[in-house]
């Protein structure tokens, strides 16, 4: 126990025989649980884990998949088993040793003493992400993380895809895990549920891991076209469920507006410049039309973002 509160840590892991080893022997002792999902693994992961399991008395729980789920599937069946077994706390650690053991109690500070429902790694806190993290993988993460900004309403948060986190028991009795993205985009799809039922969120640094050993099997250019898809019908989501159905917001006209004038701002611009190729100059009514609509689609948008932000500051 921690603090007075039970703790389980969830244990994602697809072929991760070398890794698991280390990642079930710094486990700190404080944690009641620790639940390995193997995602359906092609190595010998799931008998490595059965092996600590069997000496564990009750501690270690394996939970093995007749299919492969994608990470996001391994971490809802470690939350179900938690929420299950009425967990107070759980945390979320990767089976390849990427994830510092020493930074475990910083987060669910947060949580058991209910600062917050759920807490998330930064580790662009450090200062040395960029030094650290590949430089295509720390751009991508950039990128993305602004997209989950916008799509999720935490303006206050940063690094993404992390997947060192600790949920409270509430949230994952709230949330409708059946329902949860089950591949690589989950953590940006939890905030977005999490942001709906009005739950709190905060970062807390952790320290970096790279180049001990780990296997990347991420394509960045296809996560990132993948997810920029996602977050886009999970902005959406939230502005449907949260602004329209469960109360009412005027930001869904600013963002509507804003829309409006963004497409009319590209047709502008297409027109513009036909015009300026097919007979070699421009009407200023053309020109004065065009940075009309883009000045007001810039607007719209720039004050829907500042209601959200305001909306939802509360939630830090």
């Amino acid at each position: 126990m921690y603090k007075g509160k039970t703790v389980c840590v969830v244990v994602p892991a697809y072929n991760e025989e070398r890794l698991i080893r280390t990642v079930i022997e710094t486990m700190l002792d404080f944690v009641d649980k620790i639940v390995v999902v193997d995602d359906k693994s092609q190595d010998q992961t799931a008998e490595v884990v059965r092996g600590y399991a069997d000496r564990s008395k009750g501690r270690i729980i394996l939970i093995q998949h007749d299919a492969n789920q994608g990470v996001g599937g391994a971490i809802v069946s470690g939350y179900k088993w938690a929420r299950d077994n009425k967990m107070d706390a759980t945390a979320v650690m990767a089976g390849d040793a990427q994830m510092d053991p020493a930074d475990l109690s910083n987060l669910l500070d947060l949580v058991v003493t209910d600062l917050t429902d759920y807490a998330k790694g930064n580790r662009l806190f450090t200062g040395n992400a960029w030094r650290i993290i590949p430089k295509v993988r720390y751009l991508g993460n950039s990128y993305l993380s602004l997209l989950t900004k916008i799509a999720s309403g935490y303006w206050h948060i940063a690094d993404s895809q992390t997947g060192y986190t600790v949920i409270n028991l509430k949230a994952l009795e709230t949330l409708d895990l059946d329902g949860i993205y089950k591949r690589y985009g989950m953590p940006n799809d939890l905030l977005v549920k999490l942001n709906v039922y009005n739950f709190r969120v905060r970062d807390i640094a952790v320290r970096p891991v790279y180049n001990i050993g780990e296997i990347s099997r991420l394509k960045v250019r296809k996560i990132v076209i993948t997810l920029s898809w996602l977050l886009l019908k999970d902005f959406l989501y939230r502005l449907k469920e949260k602004y329209i159905i469960r109360d009412f917001h005027p930001l869904v006209f600013f963002y509507a507006f804003g829309c409006f004038f963004g497409l009319a701002t590209v047709l502008l611009f297409v027109r513009l410049f036909y015009y300026w190729f097919a007979i070699g100059r421009i009407h200023p009514i053309n020109a004065l039309a065009a940075m009309f609509s883009f000045m007001s689609a810039a607007q719209f948008i720039l004050f829907a973002m500042w209601f959200d932000m305001e909306y939802n500051k509360h939630l830090k």
